[in-house]
């Protein structure tokens, strides 16, 4: 299935459940002081949950594309390193607004990833909230119960409130949640160790798919729990994962999400991806990453600044601009050559006008022309510093004058490191994360 055919499967499923499709919002999240960005399909349901707002209609379906680069949630170092982390992400979901409870949500979500969309049972493993003696919440029998009468014992796993208790800040919504993992090993892999012992460890084929919360509890100011008046289900399954599972692959950049962000990049640059954790292929994966959200984020109206949503925003251009100066060889922007993929791509649930579209590409350029100009001016003093110190036969710069290039020049460490290599130079690591680390205290 190509990916907007799954996508669509999964909003036509709920649709057949009688549930109505939400429009998505916003990713910049200028309503909720708790939070920058959206980085859940309920965000924009939560004066709901908490009961200030009325509830118009009961069940609720949707793609929300989201963000986890800052708070609570931010997986930003993880992406481009590993195959499956991304800084934004669609999340498919559906909600009960004091309808439908645990029964329904599990067996449906069973079915359709069973049923419909033809995922093989033995792969696949849940997990249960185990409670939480400090937040005095007990273990979810219930649940466990369900799942009882649809899959293999051995099949379900009871979590902590680390793994199985969903919450999208420090304050707000919150309640236990079952998970739906998939094992997508090789068979041979399979038979030397079971799928159950490596669900929430972090390894690249075992992995969350479905996340199905119970949306109960309120967490308060002074972190205990006020039950909520209204029960409701908030579920959120990663579109890309799915995507990747349905299409047999090992990553999600392997899957039609991303091939056209692979193409361009191939032809823009002299490199092609291949799939491995080489400098190169980790910068294919960071760009076409980070490229989604700038594009996205710009076609809201929001500009890059230094503060707030504006400085993540710049911190993306500048990081995706610095994995292409230093492992593809760009040195002109290149950035505004995605707008085009971008719109294409979330034409359906996000769609940017044609009049916006050149409103970005001026400011991208913008961006990146400025950005160059430090790496420029940087290079220069790093080159100086270089000849001086060879001058004198000394081939390593000390710690602090790192540090001056960064805070002082904008000149990211990573690339005073390239230019030193270049020159077969090195610098005084200790001695620089001994400083960054007194300026942060």
């Amino acid at each position: 299935m190509r990916a907007s055919d799954i996508r669509n499967t999964f909003i036509k499923y709920f649709k057949e459940k009688e549930h109505l499709y939400l429009t998505p919002s916003n990713l910049v999240n200028y309503n909720d002081p708790e939070l920058m960005f959206t980085n859940a399909g309920m965000n924009q349901l939560k004066k709901i949950f908490l009961g200030q707002d009325r509830i118009q209609d009961s069940r609720l379906v949707n793609s929300q594309p989201c963000l986890r680069i800052s708070g609570k949630h931010n997986d930003i170092e993880e992406v481009g390193v590993d195959m499956y982390h991304h800084t934004l992400f669609e999340m498919l979901g559906n909600w009960s607004l004091n309808d439908y409870f645990k029964k329904e949500a599990i067996e449906w979500a069973w079915e359709l990833l069973t049923e419909v969309y033809k995922l093989d049972k033995k792969d696949l493993y849940v997990t249960v909230f185990g409670g939480d003696e400090n937040d005095r919440t007990s273990k979810d029998i219930e649940t466990y119960d369900i799942w009882r009468r649809i899959i293999e014992e051995d099949h379900i796993l009871f979590f902590s409130k680390k793994d199985n208790f969903w919450e999208m800040g420090e304050r707000g919504p919150c309640g236990p949640c079952t998970e739906i993992h998939i094992d997508i090993r090789s068979d041979e892999e399979k038979k030397k160790i079971k799928g159950a012992k490596l669900v929430n460890t972090g390894h690249p084929e075992v992995i969350e798919l479905w996340n199905i919360v119970f949306m109960q509890y309120e967490r308060l100011d002074d972190k205990t729990l006020k039950q909520l008046n209204e029960k409701f289900v908030d579920t959120g399954m990663g579109f890309e994962r799915l995507c990747m599972v349905l299409q047999n692959k090992k990553s999600t950049y392997d899957t039609d999400i991303f091939s056209a962000y692979m193409q361009m990049l191939t032809h823009l640059c002299a490199h092609k991806y291949n799939n491995s954790n080489d400098n190169e292929d980790i910068a294919f994966r960071v760009i076409s990453d980070h490229i989604r959200t700038i594009i996205l984020c710009l076609g809201e109206g929001l500009v890059p600044s230094n503060i707030k949503e504006g400085y993540v925003l710049r911190m993306l251009i500048r990081r995706a601009q610095k994995y292409g100066y230093m492992y593809l060889g760009f040195r002109e922007p290149f950035l505004h050559n995605f707008i085009s993929i971008v719109a294409e791509q979330f034409k359906d649930i996000k769609p940017i006008a044609d009049d916006i579209k050149s409103e970005i590409e001026t400011i991208l350029k913008k961006e990146e022309n400025g950005f160059l100009k430090v790496i420029n001016n940087g290079r220069k003093k790093v080159e100086k510093l270089i000849e001086n110190h060879k001058a004198a036969n000394v081939l390593s710069l000390n710690g602090e004058d790192v540090f001056k290039l960064k805070d002082t020049y904008g000149l990211p460490v990573e690339i005073t490191e390239l230019i030193l290599k270049e020159h077969g130079m090195t610098y005084d690591k200790e001695a620089y994360q001994e400083k960054v680390a007194r300026i942060r205290h």
